[in-house]
Parts: C-alpha cells; structure tokens; sequence
C-alpha cells in the first residue's frame, strides 16, 4: 500500500481505513512489542492526554481493538500532544540516570518509544534501568572524556542531568537534536546568602525571572550555575531547563535528608530537634514528580524551548509537617524540640542552611506545560520511607554527615529544657484577656460597648 511502509527497522502489522485515511499499526523491530499509529505523510503522532488514546498510539505493549483505539485517538480532546519525525528509531541520551529522577526518566522516554543510552561513570548501577539501555561508562564532567565517549555518536534527544553541565552542553553541539538540562536555583540571588537581598531573604515564590548572581566575587558557586543555564543557551537556543529544588524519593544518595529522621526513628529516639519551631518553608521536589515535569517537555518541545523552568512539589511541607507525616509513617510517637536555629546544632544536617524561606513559583510550568504533582507530597514520602526502611545506606551513615550522636544531643535537650525553665521564671506583665480593638457590643446601643468601644 502506497506510503504504507514507514521506515527501515519497522514493518506494517496491520492495515484498515478510517474515515477515509489510509492508517496502519507499525510495530518497531528495534523496539519488539512497541506499536505505533502510522499516519499518512512524515509524521506520527502520539497523543498522551488518556489512557486510551496513550494505548492507541504508544505506550500499550498488548493489541487493543483497531478500530476502537484509533478512533479514541482521533477524537480525543488533547492538550499534550507531540509530533515526531519519522526515524528507524528515535534516541535519547540520558547523562546520569541512576539518581533519585534518573529511572523515572528513562523509563518515561523509552515509553514514549526511543532507544535510550545513559551516559554515567558506572559507580551506581540500579535494578529500575532495563536490561536494554546502553551503558555509556565515562566520566561526564570533562570535555576529552565526553569526546572520547561519544565520538560519531548523534541522538534525537539529550536529557542532561549530571555532570558538568556546561561542558556538556558545548561538547553535544551538533550531535543532539534537543537538549534538556537539569539544574538548580542556587544561582538565583538570595538562595545561598539571604543578606544579598532587602528586605532580607527572597520573597515568595519566586518566579523564573529574579535575578541571579553575575559577578563571581558575590558568591562563585551561585555565579557558575547561572553561567551555565546562560551556556545551555547560547549552545543551544531550542534547550529546556530545569531548576531542581532539594530532591527526595529513592536511589538519593545516603539517604537524604529523610535518612535522618528515619534512622532516628529506627532508633527509637524520643525526640527530634528543629530549628526555629520547623516551620520554615524550602522548595523540596519528589524524584517521580521532577521527572514528570522533564517528560512533559519531551512531550511538547514547541512551548518548552528556549525556556527555564522552576520545578517541585505543588504542595510544600513545613519541616515540622515533614517530621509529623515520616513518623506517622513508622507508628512513631516523639517529641518535637523546636528551639532556636543558633543553637539547634542537630538540625545542621538535615534542616535547610537558612530559616528564611524558599518558595519557588511553578505557575509558569503549571501554565505552559501543564504541570500537576503525579504523587502528592505526603504519598511521596511515605513511598521514600518505605524505599529507605527496605534500602538503609549500607553503614548506617547519612550523605550529609550526619554523626547521629545521642548522647550529645540528650546533653543540648536538657540543658534547654533547664534555660526555659530560667526564662519563663522573668517576670512579664501579661493581661490576663487580650481584647480586640472593635466593638462588640452585648446589647443593642448607640454609645458604646460595654468597653466604650
């Protein structure tokens, strides 16, 4: 049939009319199992808006009914949907992906049907990477390695989340089509040293646009990742990037932040310390939800390119809250010593470098991308609770250096119990009923309240 045979690496399993168009299902022989909706002309494409219409075109390894499941995708009302040339087999290359977003990742592309590679040193290898995915073992953080390890390589899409990002994005010139990076906001000002702005502290949230730092003697780290998001752009102008918060879920390595509590909890520990009463806000994201906003891009490469994305849980937690859900996860009841950042020295690894807040602002994702938290935040982390129960770091130990020393933390608790004891034995004058400043009055009057109000 006339157009029917759609590329090299690919055979027609089946033919049919609909509606007048000539359509067939392709089955991918580089991707057995994988079929695809073939439409006349250079393009298919997929529709990932319903589960019907991802079983129609690209992500259903089973036969559905033909019929049933192209007119679902014709007539489905899309709001994602993705054009794709037609290829033997479209490649992506994934720099990391045995972190915490990593596996999301690169089984999201290889759903959407490519042929994946990651790109990583070889030091974290991980059961969720299917046995297909070619292992590239080098070192990413270097331009002679990088060449070395992709000479005469190209690929469809990049999806760049470990290394150095800006050598990376010099050194895939001209060998990717696209190009997603991850990052962080650090380079924002204010993130690393609140007293850079006034009033003191970033106000919240913060949307993509706030200034960075651009001037190394103001703060060298800061200064280079806003000069590699400006890289990534200049190299490639189509990019997407991304702006990670602090990442949590599985695969985080030493645990994270969580390990923390958990192993306290493990412990049997009856108290937990936190700066200023934990009620500090810090732009967390679970792994499964930042890898779902790096796939919506892949998705929808005309809104996303040129663009910098903030990403993370639409719901923030206070780290009280954090503490609460993660030992109701455990069946663990402790106490909660909120004392002041200064002192509250246990906290320094696992509570935030600042009690300032930190909200970055998602509208522009949420708007453009469409971007919803797959896992609410709670669900999100009793899933890496449960991970982290299953998986405990192998000694014990936290990423962060956490000494998990209990005898000197039973030594500051009581020492502040006996220094609140002091401070509340001042003398205040406190009124017994505080009343507020409007009337309210206890029978109906012209004059005045019973407090002249």
């Amino acid at each position: 049939v006339e157009n029917a045979d759609p590329f090299e690496g690919h055979r027609v399993t089946s033919f049919f009319g609909h509606r007048g168009l000539a359509l067939s299902w392709v089955e991918s022989e580089c991707r057995p199992g994988c079929r695809w909706m073939h439409l006349p002309g250079d393009v298919l494409r997929l529709y990932n808006d319903t589960n019907a219409t991802r079983d129609a075109c690209s992500r259903s390894t089973k036969r559905r009914s033909s019929e049933h499941a192209v007119t679902a995708a014709l007539n489905a009302t899309v709001n994602l949907d993705r054009v794709i040339p037609r290829r033997m087999c479209m490649k992506a290359l994934v720099v990391g992906g045995t972190g915490p977003t990593g596996p999301f990742i690169v089984n999201g592309l290889i759903e959407r049907g490519y042929q994946v590679s990651i790109f990583h040193r070889g030091k974290h290898e991980i059961d969720e990477i299917p046995p297909e995915v070619e292992h590239i073992h080098a070192d990413p953080h270097f331009r002679e390695t990088i060449d070395a390890a992709l000479e005469g390589r190209h690929f469809d899409l990049a999806v760049v989340t470990y290394g150095r990002i800006r050598v990376l994005a010099k050194a895939l010139e001209g060998k990717v089509d696209r190009f997603l990076s991850v990052g962080g906001y650090v380079g924002v000002r204010g993130s690393m040293d609140p007293s850079t702005l006034f009033p003191t502290g970033m106000t919240s949230p913060v949307p993509e646009d706030a200034p960075v730092v651009d001037r190394e003697e103001e703060l060298r780290i800061a200064y280079l990742v806003a000069q590699t998001e400006k890289t990534v752009l200049e190299s490639h102008p189509d990019a997407t990037h991304f702006r990670y918060p602090a990442v949590y879920g599985p695969h985080q390595m030493g645990g994270g932040r969580e390990w923390s509590f958990v192993r306290r909890i493990l412990d049997r520990r009856p108290f937990i310390v936190l700066p200023d009463g934990g009620l500090s806000l810090f732009m967390h994201g679970f792994a499964g939800n930042l890898a779902h906003a790096v796939l919506l891009a892949v998705d929808q490469p005309e809104n996303s390119a040129g663009q910098i994305y903030h990403c993370g849980d639409e719901r923030q937690l206070t780290m009280h809250q954090i503490v609460e859900v993660i030992a109701t996860a455990l069946d663990h009841e402790w106490e909660i010593v909120c004392m002041p950042d200064a002192i509250a020295h246990p906290a320094r690894y696992y509570a935030e470098r600042t009690s300032h807040h930190q909200l970055m602002d998602l509208a522009k994702i949420k708007r453009q991308l469409g971007y919803r938290d797959v896992h609410p935040a709670e669900e999100a982390l009793r899933m890496t609770v449960e991970w982290l129960v299953a998986n405990p770091p192998a000694d014990g130990s936290s990423v962060s250096g956490d000494p998990f020393d209990y005898a000197a933390e039973d030594k500051l608790v009581a020492a502040y119990r006996e220094s609140l004891a002091s401070v509340a034995a001042v003398p205040f004058n406190i009124p017994e009923e505080m009343a507020h400043p409007y009337a309210h009055p206890k029978e109906a009057s012209t004059t005045g309240d019973h407090r002249e109000r």
